[in-house]
């Protein structure tokens, strides 16, 4: 039985249109079929248009910000082009003079105000847990077997999942959900979630030397667990930030809500320009954790970790100077009006009320579509011209072919996704053509830390910058997917060559 329903895990279903029958008792009527494959759609073979368009919006309402300052330079240049010497000569009256420089000062003044301020990456960090908590599969497997809450078929279905799941051996997990009888609880969430918070924080404040109460907007995303008071609250209180900080707590968003939440920062500097934003990212493994048998409810068990991440943003103009990365673009997708995206991933109770996230046989269909909606929009925002034209091109005059995909390599250096599983990574390498070069930090980090949710792709950017891969200019690539169904992109800029990190959760005497 739960072979069966691992199997039925990896399988989608595609509607094929055969066209019109030309004979038999259904002559003249339209001709479905539904072919079922593993994995993935091939979510590159056909392109939405209205996620082209939307694309094509996202670019037109900040064009305003990119066409203004050539044009004041082109008609200052124009102006300044039609003076003689004698407009220089001592001659020129100092009234003049002065009013020019007032002039310009406020044309720059106006420019500055009205275009939104840049938001800034000063720095990260990811937390690794004490050696103690690391776990290796076989161990996860004694462990489950003597807690005594897990039948035969259960421990069979987690270890062949575990087998093919391209997590390593020394991922971290907390022991106490091994205890005998275990089910989520408050104390036990609450100690996981301040051990990651706060030692993702603390390295994060002694790396940029930034103080506490020079933070002015706090974020905190956590899928399951949700407190009273909130986990931003736990923050602000250990950290003593201060008293009109701007606080948000996010939960129930799932592995997408990391880039929801540099989203609701970079919204929040804008309209707090000059001010400093921590965005927290975790997901409390203790709270995740279901003790039945059900197969689509073990599925989490198996691959998520603990983890966390701390990242700084800013909107000070100077801080370009001393900042990593730039953000440059950011796109989110949600499916969320379909019923199959919907209810995709989602937490019940089982028939012994036993709480766990349910994954659906649906997940990887219903993340290619949202991927493919995903990338679609973001395209117009990336790709070089050329490569737009290409596309454009072979839209309009060959129909009949299927439509050029653009190479979205040629958009980036670095792409992190989201570490869930080595089938999702490696559908989608298939899909987007990506090379074991670009897979790389993602598969690394599957391997060292298994799923750490929202915080995955800080764990991967983490990985490029210990091996010293990022350099000036660069564009990083950040995707993540989560319940909803949601599918986020963000594009980071390199502003220099970003060297070896005094800590990282990849070296091990960063302990």
């Amino acid at each position: 039985m739960a072979r069966r329903e691992q199997e039925d895990y990896l399988l989608s279903t595609e509607i094929v249109n055969r066209g019109i029958e030309d004979s038999g008792p259904y002559a003249g009527s339209p001709s479905f079929s539904v072919r079922v494959h593993r994995g993935l759609p091939n979510f590159l073979t056909s392109v939405n248009l209205k996620y082209v368009r939307l694309g094509y919006g996202y670019l037109l309402s900040h064009g305003f910000y990119l066409l203004t300052a050539p044009l004041i330079i082109l008609i200052f240049t124009a102006q300044l082009g039609k003076l003689t010497y004698h407009d220089f000569s001592p001659v020129f009256h100092l009234t003049d003079a002065l009013f020019l420089i007032c002039f310009l000062a406020l044309i720059l003044y106006i420019y500055l105000d009205l275009s939104p301020p840049s938001t800034y990456l000063l720095d990260f960090a990811c937390y690794r847990p004490p050696t103690d908590l690391k776990v290796s599969k076989h161990e996860f497997i004694e462990l489950a077997r003597k807690s005594g809450n897990f039948n035969d078929a259960a421990l069979q279905f987690k270890q062949r999942v575990l087998k093919n799941s391209g997590i390593g051996d020394q991922t971290y997990m907390p022991k106490s959900v091994f205890r005998l009888g275990y089910s989520p609880n408050l104390k036990d969430g609450r100690e996981e979630a301040a051990m990651v918070f706060f030692g993702a924080i603390d390295d994060l404040l002694s790396a940029t030397q930034i103080r506490p109460t020079d933070i002015k907007i706090l974020v905190v995303n956590c899928g399951v667990l949700n407190t009273t008071p909130s986990l931003s609250s736990m923050i602000i209180n250990h950290y003593k930030l201060r008293h009109n900080i701007n606080s948000f707590n996010l939960g129930g968003m799932g592995c997408a809500a990391g880039i929801i939440a540099i989203d609701l920062a970079k919204d929040l500097l804008n309209a707090y320009p000059a001010s400093y934003a921590l965005v927290v990212s975790t997901e409390v493994v203790s709270n995740t954790w279901y003790g039945g048998n059900e197969a689509d409810m073990l599925l989490p068990n198996c691959f998520f970790r603990m983890g966390a991440a701390a990242v700084l943003l800013s909107s000070f103009r100077l801080d370009r100077w001393r900042a990593k990365y730039e953000l440059k673009q950011l796109v989110r997708t949600h499916k969320g009006m379909d019923n199959r995206s919907f209810k995709c991933i989602h937490l019940k109770e089982d028939a012994e009320g036993k709480q766990g996230l349910s994954v659906s046989k649906d997940v990887i269909e219903v993340g290619g579509h949202a991927l493919k909606a995903n990338i679609t929009t973001l395209g117009p925002l990336v790709l070089p011209v050329s490569e737009q034209l290409h596309f454009f091109t072979n839209l309009l005059f060959k129909k009949k072919t299927k439509p050029y995909i653009p190479d979205y390599k040629l958009a980036f250096e670095h792409v992190c996704i989201l570490a869930t599983s080595k089938k999702v990574l490696d559908e989608i390498q298939n899909n987007l053509e990506l090379t074991e070069e670009y897979m790389e930090a993602s598969r690394k980090t599957l391997e060292r830390f298994g799923n750490t949710s929202s915080s995955s792709v800080w764990y991967e950017l983490a990985y490029l910058e210990a091996n010293t891969r990022v350099k000036r200019g660069d564009r990083v690539w950040q995707i993540a997917f989560g319940s909803g169904f949601k599918c986020n992109s963000v594009v980071w800029k390199s502003l220099r060559n970003v060297g070896r990190p005094k800590r990282s959760p990849w070296f091990e005497d960063s302990q």
